[in-house]
């Protein structure tokens, strides 16, 4: 259970492109692949400077100004809810969102912080012209293992393109936190009291540590 809880939590950082990248097996990247490998490699370029990663709140707000850019959150967060969106005020729409984003940012930010040894190898990529889904396919290497297939769902919107899921070996990010959250959702009585709770665990992350 610790193996597999260690290399769940090791691939949190891979949705925001933070670890080094390999090129493509066969081929030039295409500009899906390129978004996730540009994104990768700014942040591998600014997190390495171990003081600034001590800072922690620092580095959240550096990597959410990054991946920001390039993760529709907006599209996300209809997806964790699932059922309840559609239940929600807009103001627990647009607080939900804020939050499940700022968990997200952390959650991968603090993983960056702690795993930093892996490497993407992208897949040949398949995509027609007129394609506005694709699903980018990687492998994440690490010393000594075997490599974890990494895929990242991603849209063309406005001209831009996004991801909105990812699947480690076979399991969707949005999937998992649908469950979680439901089970929250069913448990605390409201999407409120849930994003209350989650609003006090994220402002308490990232607190600054007193001395």
């Amino acid at each position: 259970m610790k193996a597999k809880q260690y290399t769940v939590i090791g691939l949190f950082a891979i949705l925001l492109g933070f670890m080094p990248v390999i090129e493509a097996i066969a081929g030039e990247l295409l500009l899906p692949q390129q978004i996730i490998k540009s994104v990768s490699t700014q942040l591998q370029e600014r997190l390495k400077d171990k003081s600034f990663t001590q800072n922690f709140a620092q580095v959240t707000q550096y990597v959410n100004g990054v991946i920001s850019l390039h993760t529709d959150f907006s599209k996300i967060a209809p997806l964790v809810l699932g059922k309840h969106w559609k239940t929600a005020t807009a103001a627990e729409q647009e607080r939900f969102t804020h939050e499940f984003q700022t968990l997200i940012v952390r959650t991968y930010s603090r993983a960056f912080v702690e795993y930093n040894d892996w490497k993407i190898r992208f897949m040949p990529l398949e995509m027609p012209n007129e394609a506005t889904k694709v699903i980018v396919k990687t492998e994440v290497l690490q010393p000594g293992q075997n490599p974890v297939d990494v895929n990242y769902r991603m849209f063309l919107t406005k001209g831009e393109w996004k991801v909105y899921d990812i699947m480690i070996d076979g399991v969707s990010l949005v999937t998992n936190y649908r469950s979680t959250f439901n089970n929250e959702i069913q448990n605390k009585g409201s999407l409120s009291a849930v994003i209350d709770d989650l609003a006090k665990r994220n402002a308490e992350k990232l607190a600054p540590k007193k001395s």
